[in-house]
């Protein structure tokens, strides 16, 4: 896509823009926001740009020269405005850990897409289905966080948020036309429940490193000595864990308990460069594994055989009902909210109606379906 015909985006780095920016905002009915993370390039990710598009304008803010966005709080929360997103549950998660921020009145272009039975829902196919517009979506994995962005960073990042607008209209309508809309908002108001993402605890534990769970509790005892020991360079320079080791290579090692340096060098995707720079330092971790305590992963007791089956139930019926209209099975129904309805096994529309609290269209279209899906309690 060609921007130079498009007005140059405004930056936002400074205090007194961003008050200015605020109160443009409000003005609004309709606000574009779109934001950009370093999750591949940091140890904590941090929301390093946000966007924000008006029908007139393109803005590009920097929290990393902006730490206090509070003055933006009020648009987020205002319910008369709403605020445009494409796939926005990754972006409210990031705003509200970021800055505490609180949402109301949201459209998910994506959601709105998949809604309607698209299935082609990314940003660029839909606005090239849409308005004949091919976005570069080189710059979709670089990092955000160093300074300056350069140009054609600028440009790519604006184009996220400058077609929403007219794309959402669009969307809307076909919702309306549909009679979709109601499923649409009910999801867009659970967006503006979704909760805020967490920050990174100290430490991993070992059964969450992939390969993990196959290996003897001794050897997760080393397991956990090396992720404690990644975590640790990790946290110190700034990177995420997998730029410092990968999970092959702390899972080799478990498996192997190299005890010289000599022994670290057939070790695939080690390296010299790496063997050099945490040899010692992984043979001190094997060390540490190999005299802790034996290691079991936490057990969870299994779901009992009656919600197993009723699960399933529900699983096929989304499935078969998704196919009929045209979209995919957690359309129909959440996967949360399938599992508080097996959990819960309702026998009347009552109490499926408490399992659907933020469901009502739903609850009103598909209730009797659920009920008649889900097998008959047994008399005690």
């Amino acid at each position: 896509m060609d921007t130079a015909a498009l007005s140059k985006p405004i930056w936002i780095d400074r205090r007194q823009a961003l008050e200015h920016l605020a109160a443009e905002l409000l003005r609004h009915t309709q606000v574009a926001v779109d934001t950009e993370s370093n999750s591949l390039f940091a140890y904590q990710e941090q929301v390093c740009l946000i966007q924000f598009s008006t029908p007139t304008t393109d803005y590009l803010l920097d929290p990393l020269a902006l730490p206090d966005l509070s003055p933006l709080a009020p648009l987020f929360a205002n319910p008369a405005i709403e605020k445009i997103f494409h796939a926005a549950e990754y972006d409210l998660i990031c705003l509200k850990r970021d800055f505490d921020f609180t949402f109301a009145n949201i459209f998910d272009t994506m959601q709105a897409a998949r809604i309607l039975g698209k299935t082609a829902f990314g940003l660029g196919a839909i606005l090239e289905e849409s308005f004949g517009i091919t976005l570069n979506k080189r710059y979709q994995r670089a990092n955000w966080g160093e300074r300056p962005l350069s140009a054609p960073m600028l440009d790519y990042a604006r184009m996220d948020t400058h077609y929403l607008i007219p794309l959402r209209a669009r969307l809307a309508a076909e919702l309306e036309t549909s009679g979709r809309k109601p499923m649409a908002q009910e999801d867009f108001t659970r967006l503006c429940a979704v909760e805020a993402g967490l920050l990174h605890e100290n430490g991993q534990d070992w059964w969450r490193v992939s390969g993990g769970r196959d290996l003897t509790p001794q050897q997760a005892a080393v397991l956990q000595a090396l992720c404690d020991y990644r975590d640790q360079q990790a946290h110190n320079a700034n990177l995420p864990r997998f730029k410092v080791l990968n999970d092959d290579v702390l899972i080799t090692l478990a498996e192997t308990c190299p005890q010289t340096l000599a022994e670290l060098k057939p070790i695939p995707h080690l390296g010299p460069r790496n063997i050099e720079k945490h040899g010692v330092r992984l043979l001190a971790a094997i060390q540490r594994g190999l005299k802790s305590p034996p290691l079991h992963r936490p057990s969870h007791p299994r779901p009992d055989d009656a919600y197993l089956f009723r699960l399933d139930l529900l699983r096929e019926w989304r499935k078969v009902t998704g196919r009929e209209l045209g979209v995919d099975s957690d359309v129909i129904l959440p996967r949360d909210t399938m599992e508080h309805i097996a959990q819960a096994n309702p026998a009347t529309l009552s109490e499926l109606q408490d399992q659907m609290p933020l469901l009502p269209w739903r609850f009103n279209r598909f209730g009797a379906e659920i009920l008649r899906v889900l097998p008959p309690k047994v008399k005690s």
